[in-house]
């Protein structure tokens, strides 16, 4: 059986925990917490990184800095994972879902200014499958409306737009270290700070709304309660392990970007049958490999061909059914304009394995099991 992912393993994570557990040490500021932060100021040139213990925890974190409140209305895309949006309804916001483009499966940034109204307090934006949004016309209408951009970056790490990092663009960032991801600690995330100005207000939110940084730092004599906040700290072991993922990011994914390579090459004759659609990568873009996706003719095609890839067992995956169409996005949201592409394409996506210990001989296997069903 060729599984859709297996969980990628440095070797090193192992001495990392021991090295914790020997000394004891398992405060949220020790050595290996730390050392991821910094790892991930330096690669994405934000001006801080905090370790949170899910992307879906620094989502929450965005909403409370965000200060989104009741009656708010936040747009983002309707394809997007469930935390992209709920964060944001815990806050008390309306979602406005706007529709996708269909090459990059981004949020369509021609529709967003037509969805703004005095109520809107941000843009969310999730980059599909480590293909960046166009940041550069929805940090224009951001700034032109006063509105805050969030950058949903769970499947964005080393990704960038026009060499920017993704999650360093907006003013917040969230990534994901889930263990489907390339680079993870089997749980956990971070939230990217991309202002100065919000540093401060970030770590109290995360110290579950106390001045306990200030306090540790010895500016205050005693720390307290001064703002909303929840207890978003990854633990120092889960930081442990992080880190020897990190260390190995590079390599891993120049290794899913090879693997990626020749699943284009091999499948390229399919698309110029007009049998299926290939990822594409805009000229602004730096991927990471994240996701390797076709598109099929429709879900019933789609159905059909994930059974004949079964039975030649060869595990393969769609993804987000729209938030929109759901029973909670129709009750805290709703969908401005035309379902053009959103459901279409969604629909007609299928996932293939993508791991780092795929061989070319198992992706040759794919590619042939594929070809033959349209055969």
């Amino acid at each position: 059986m060729i599984t859709f992912y297996k969980t990628f393993i440095s070797g090193q994570e192992e001495k990392n925990i021991s090295e914790v557990i020997s000394k004891n040490d398992f405060s949220d500021r020790s050595f290996f917490s730390d050392k991821c932060s910094e790892w991930l100021v330096k690669e994405t040139h934000s001006k801080r990184a905090l370790l949170t213990g899910s992307c879906t925890q620094a989502l929450e974190m965005s909403a409370v800095l965000a200060d989104i409140k009741p009656g708010d209305e936040v747009i983002m895309p309707s394809f997007t994972f469930v935390s992209t949006a709920n964060a944001f309804v815990l806050a008390g916001a309306k979602i406005i879902f706007v529709d996708i483009r269909p090459d990059t499966l981004n949020i369509n940034e021609s529709l967003i200014e037509r969805a703004i109204t005095k109520k809107t307090k941000a843009i969310v934006v999730m980059h599909y499958a480590g293909l960046a949004c166009e940041m550069d016309v929805i940090c224009s209408i951001a700034k032109k409306h006063h509105l805050l951009v969030i950058e949903d970056a769970a499947l964005g790490l080393g990704a960038a737009y026009k060499k920017q990092a993704l999650g360093s663009i907006g003013n917040f960032g969230c990534y994901s270290f889930h263990y489907t991801k390339s680079v993870h600690c089997l749980q956990g995330g971070a939230i990217m700070i991309n202002r100065a100005s919000d540093i401060d207000r970030a770590e109290t939110v995360r110290e579950k709304g106390t001045n306990r940084i200030q306090f540790l730092k010895g500016e205050v004599n005693k720390y307290t309660w001064i703002d909303k906040g929840s207890n978003y700290i990854l633990s120092e072991l889960s930081a442990a392990f992080l880190y020897a993922q990190l260390e190995q990011s590079e390599k891993v994914i120049k290794k899913r970007k090879t693997i990626w390579s020749e699943y284009y090459s091999q499948l390229k004759q399919l698309q110029k049958a007009g049998r299926i659609e290939l990822p594409v990568i805009p000229d602004y873009c730096t991927h990471n490999a994240s996701v390797f996706y076709i598109k099929v003719k429709n879900q019933i095609v789609r159905n059909k061909l994930i059974d004949h890839l079964k039975k030649k067992k060869i595990q393969t995956a769609f993804h987000y059914v729209p938030l929109h169409s759901s029973f909670a996005g129709l009750k805290f949201g709703k969908f401005h304009g035309e379902d053009k592409y959103t459901t279409k394409e969604s629909s007609r996506l299928l996932r293939l394995p993508l791991f780092f210990d795929l061989s070319n001989d198992q992706v040759s296997y794919i590619c042939e099991s594929i070809s033959a069903f349209y055969k």
